[in-house]
């Protein structure tokens, strides 16, 4: 199935050609149905997902105008907040995602191609333990170099 020494981007292609055995979804059977597919978001990739901007839009909002913290307060603020959304905001947002997106891909592109030739070992100057006869401990050498 897999190698050792191969790169991330070889290994997400194995990934994907087994995945669809695996993850089934209610969700991805139902979009199925209507010819469509459902994209997941990365986790931790805030910056991926257009409604975490919104929603830090429609907080900020709240944050700067409320005054007395009293959740009876803070409801009428977060409704105007929301009704303040506009196409043109979701639009920003989107572009923004689909940009990051793109960056992304292009540096995990670049890391493959430099990490890959790159190989680190660690070598032991000593036996197979890493203090001497004397009792002295030695530290394990780390030399990098290019495999091109």
């Amino acid at each position: 199935m897999f190698e050792e020494g191969m790169v991330r981007r070889q290994l997400l292609d194995i990934i994907r050609q087994h995945k669809e055995r695996y993850n089934l979804y209610v969700t991805d059977e139902m979009a199925k149905k209507d010819d469509k597919i459902v994209l997941r978001l990365p986790p931790y990739h805030c910056e991926l997902n257009p409604i975490e901007m919104i929603w830090a839009q429609v907080k900020n909002d709240v944050a700067a105008r409320n005054t007395t913290f009293k959740i009876t307060d803070v409801k009428p603020l977060l409704i105007d907040a929301l009704n303040k959304i506009t196409e043109v905001n979701w639009k920003k947002c989107v572009d923004h995602v689909i940009k990051e997106a793109e960056k992304m891909s292009k540096l995990d592109g670049i890391m493959d191609d430099v990490i890959e030739p790159l190989i680190i070992s660690i070598n032991n100057d000593s036996d197979s333990d890493s203090s001497s006869s004397d009792g002295e401990q030695h530290t394990p050498t780390l030399r990098y170099h290019r495999t091109q």
